[in-house]
C-alpha cells in the first residue's frame, strides 16, 4: 500500500528556510517506495517559503491531501475569533477568504501537475471555544459556501480536533465531534458534494485522554457514514520530550522491528493495527502518518528512518 506523510512535521528544516537541505529531504521521501503523497501545510500560499521551488521538487506521481492546520493556528495567533465555526462576522469572514486561497492553490498545484493531484482538503472547526464562540449553525454556513467553489475534485473534509473538555487544558478546543456530525447531517442531506471526516488518532486521544478514544471516533463516524480518513501521530502523557499530553505528532513507541519510536508514546504498532482494522483502512481516502522528531538535532538520514520504520510498521498492520 502506499500512505500519506505529513513531511512538514519531520522536516529537517527546524529554524528557517534551507532550499538545498529540504530539496535531499524530499530526494529521501522520493526514494520510499510506500510514500504515495504528502500531507502538505497550507499556510495561505502553495508553499510555506517558495511555491516555485515546491512545485520543482515534489514527485509527479505524488498526491497530495492539504492540511489547514497550520494556516489556522497562524491566524488564531492574531485573532482569537478567527474559524469557519466562528460566531463572530469578521472572523468568520476571515477563515471564508483563508479557504478560497487553498482553492487556488489546489488549482495551481494541479495546473502545474497537467491531472488533478490534490485528493483532498482537511478542514478544522476553528476557533478554541475557551477564548471564542463557535456553534454548529456558523459551521454549516460556512460550508454552504465553499462546497459551491470548484475543487477540482479534491474532497472536503472535516480533521478532529481534540475540543474543550473541563478541568483540561485543549490543544486545540475546536466543536465537538457530535457536533461536526450534526453539522454534516444538514449538509449532506439530499447533496451529491458530500463532506466527510477524518480520524487524526494523537488529537483524538488527546482528548479522550485515552487510546481507546481514536477507536471510539472511528465507530462513531463509520457508523453516521462519514469516515474517510485516518493520520497517525502519536502523544504521551508523562513529562517528554514531546511534552505532556500536548500535539507535537509523537512518534509510535519503539518494538523489536520498530527500532526508531521514541519511548513513552502510548500510540503502538498494535493501536495502529487495531485502528486501521476498525476502519476498513482498504476504503480510506486518507491514510497516514505525521511524525514530529526530538531531539530536533536529528539529522536528515535520522529523520526519514523514523518515516519509514512507521510505514513499515503500518505496512505489517495493512497485512
Amino acid at each position: 500500500m502506499g500512505y500519506f506523510v505529513g513531511a512538514y512535521a519531520s522536516s529537517p528544516n527546524v529554524s528557517g528556510w534551507d532550499p538545498e537541505l529540504e530539496s535531499a529531504y524530499y530526494d529521501a521521501l522520493k526514494n520510499t517506495p510506500s510514500v504515495k503523497g504528502l500531507e502538505h501545510p497550507f499556510l495561505g500560499k502553495l508553499h510555506p517559503h517558495d511555491d516555485d521551488w515546491f512545485l520543482q521538487n515534489i514527485d509527479t506521481n505524488w498526491q497530495f491531501v492539504f492540511t489547514c492546520i497550520p494556516g489556522i493556528m497562524s491566524a488564531l495567533d492574531n485573532n482569537p475569533q478567527f474559524g469557519l465555526a466562528s460566531t463572530d462576522r469578521v472572523g468568520r469572514q476571515q477563515a471564508i477568504d483563508f479557504m478560497q486561497s487553498a482553492q487556488q492553490a489546489v488549482a495551481k498545484l494541479n495546473a502545474h501537475a497537467g491531472r488533478q493531484v490534490v485528493k483532498a482538503i482537511e478542514i478544522q472547526t476553528a476557533p478554541n471555544r475557551q477564548r471564542a464562540s463557535s456553534s454548529v449553525d456558523a459551521l454549516v454556513s460556512s460550508l454552504e459556501t465553499i462546497r459551491e467553489w470548484d475543487w477540482q475534485g479534491a474532497q472536503l473534509i472535516i480533521e478532529h480536533c481534540d475540543t474543550l473538555i473541563e478541568g483540561q487544558k485543549p490543544a486545540k478546543g475546536f466543536l465537538t465531534i457530535e457536533d461536526e456530525i450534526k453539522a454534516l447531517k444538514r449538509l449532506n442531506l439530499g447533496s451529491s458534494s458530500k463532506i466527510s471526516m477524518l480520524v487524526n488518532w494523537g488529537r483524538s486521544v488527546i482528548e479522550t485522554r485515552s487510546e481507546q478514544g481514536a477507536l471510539d471516533h472511528i465507530a462513531l463516524l463509520k457508523a453516521n457514514n462519514l469516515l474517510a480518513g485516518l493520520m497517525f501521530s502519536g502523544v504521551s502523557e508523562q513529562t517528554t520530550e514531546y511534552g505532556e499530553w500536548a500535539d507535537t505528532h509523537m512518534p509510535p513507541a519503539p518494538n523489536n522491528k520498530l527500532v526508531t519510536g521514541a519511548a513513552g508514546s502510548l500510540l503502538t504498532e498494535q493501536q495502529m493495527h487495531d485502528c486501521m482494522l476498525a476502519a476498513g483502512h482498504q476504503s480510506l481516502a486518507i491514510l497516514g502518518i505525521k511524525l514530529g522528531i526530538r531531539p530536533t538535532s536529528c539529522d536528515l538520514e535520522q529523520r526519514v528512518n523514523y518515516i519509514k520504520d512507521c510505514l513499515a510498521a503500518m505496512e505489517r498492520c495493512a497485512k
